[in-house]
């Protein structure tokens, strides 16, 4: 009964306050596209958007591992509280609390008329929390993401007073598709799902990059091996944003374009060691450009730092089921019924993001100054708890599991940009660190990112830094305390 009177509500609201909305999310991006400043890429497509919406170029993930980050975008929840600890899928078996179903995305949005879908790389469980009305076929296969549009066609094409609501994620730019066997190096880079050399997938035509040309981040090695990698990762990048353009092109085709909402934003940052499973700038920076019908202003960059955990309230407030005042949903839907001996999980009432719909069209930041990270797995054996807080200027990593070696992702310790670094000792420069200071890291980092971007000089124990870093942990043990962190408690005894 509770569901059938919201429905009638939202379809009862006038047609532009309820725009259709996309969300765009691509696997293991970082803001590495034209509109970014990127003068090598080619992403015309994700460039166009930005120049017909708005840029946030201080957007972040919350956590650098793929489920996680995930079940964050579709909570408005931090991983560390909602339950989705590392990977849903294989062995490791992390799951959402049941009771997230309550203020979950898709299911409050289709509790507002919304029909909704979902295409590409779910990778997050349970389907109580995460429930669509439909899983398109990916058409075409896992990386010839242009194809899935046809999959797609039929929703935008239907005939229904009922707007929609599609989550489009791809598989691309991740670590996938094995090596490039031709390349004359011991170490062969991964193909990031790219075809084998001079083929492609169907008629999506890729574009290739000369590995002497693409810049190296200063994070990085600059070193055969790597740049080998970064021409695949960016040959996979561009194939993904001819999927945005064919995307576009169809929703124009269907006259849905002018009244759909998307967002394009990454789970998390590139699949490069120093990047993904971290929370260095490399792993929490996304891409993040947001097109709403009817925003004041076009072609707008804002500086708002905004995180993952924003994304639930803010397209809940663009189908007008938001509550500002509570910063939750204007009705939670019931929570988990569990049996005896099983654990639901917190009963949430509010969400820890908040929106920022009015900020689409300005470059108003409204006080945006500040985001908190947390991570804890990635793969099951992978546990080093970190949390983070940065503000406009610095940052404060604690490295909860200091004592132990930094736990790698599988890939990532095959990757030829890390094997070709680690085969030379622990001493080989890895970008500004050496090997062996990637691995074994202290309590306590704290960077200055105005002079040090590539967080590479570690401020935590100069004594002329001891009053910030007092101030930061303090702040750091607030933002967990807010966000019902149960590692929290670590500020106790270690």
């Amino acid at each position: 009964m509770i569901l059938r009177t919201l429905l009638l509500l939202a379809l009862a609201l006038p047609a532009l306050a309820r725009p259709n909305i996309i969300l765009f999310v691509t696997d293991d991006q970082s803001p590495i596209a034209g509109c970014y400043g990127s003068p090598l890429i080619q992403t015309p497509h994700l460039d166009q958007l930005a120049s017909e919406g708005t840029l946030f170029t201080q957007a972040y993930a919350t956590t650098a591992s793929c489920s996680a980050s995930r079940s964050v975008i579709l909570t408005g929840l931090h991983n560390h509280a909602n339950g989705q600890f590392g990977h849903t899928h294989h062995y490791h078996k992390f799951e959402t609390f049941k009771n997230c179903a309550a203020l979950s995305l898709p299911n409050q949005l289709k509790s507002l008329g919304y029909r909704t879908a979902h295409i590409g790389k779910y990778h997050v469980a349970p389907e109580s929390v995460y429930a669509y009305d439909r899983f398109l076929r990916e058409v075409g296969g896992g990386h010839n993401t242009p194809a899935w549009i046809e999959s797609c066609k039929p929703l935008f094409e239907e005939e229904s007073e009922q707007p929609f609501f599609l989550t489009f994620w791809t598989h691309d730019p991740h670590r996938s598709g094995g090596v490039v066997q031709s390349a004359p190096e011991e170490l062969k880079p991964n193909r990031f799902g790219n075809p084998a050399v001079g083929r492609q997938y169907g008629d999506t035509k890729e574009v290739v990059y000369d590995p002497a040309e693409v810049p190296v981040p200063e994070w990085l090695p600059d070193t055969i091996e790597c740049r080998r990698e970064i021409a695949q990762y960016y040959q996979s990048c561009t194939r993904t944003d001819k999927a945005l353009g064919a995307l576009v092109a169809a929703l124009k085709e269907a006259g849905q374009y002018d009244n759909t909402m998307i967002i394009y934003t990454a789970d998390h940052g590139m699949a490069f060691p120093g990047a993904k499973t971290t929370v260095y700038e490399a792993g929490l920076h996304v891409p993040f450009v947001v097109k709403l019908p009817g925003a004041s202003k076009t072609g707008v960059a804002n500086d708002a730092m905004i995180s993952h955990a924003d994304i639930t309230p803010t397209l809940l407030d663009a189908a007008g089921g938001y509550d500002a005042a509570k910063n939750a949903p204007k009705k939670l839907l019931p929570y988990a019924k569990v049996g005896r001996g099983e654990n639901a999980g917190p009963k949430f009432q509010r969400y820890h993001g908040r929106s920022w719909l009015k900020l689409v069209g300005t470059t108003n930041t409204d006080g945006r100054d500040e985001v908190v990270a947390s991570h804890t797995f990635h793969e099951i054996q992978m546990y080093y708890p970190m949390r983070a807080i940065r503000d406009r200027r610095y940052k404060l990593i604690w490295n909860i599991a200091s004592p132990l070696p930094y736990p790698f992702a599988s890939d990532l310790w095959a990757a030829s940009t890390w094997q070709a670094q680690f085969r030379k000792g622990k001493d080989a420069n890895y970008g500004n660190r050496s090997v062996d200071s990637y691995i074994h890291r202290p309590a306590f980092e704290l960077y200055d990112l105005e002079t040090d971007p590539a967080e590479s000089k570690n401020l935590a124990d100069d004594p002329a830094q001891a009053e910030r870093l007092a101030a930061m942990k303090e702040r750091l043990k607030a933002a967990q305390k807010e966000t019902e962190d149960p590692w929290v408690m670590k500020w106790r005894y270690e």
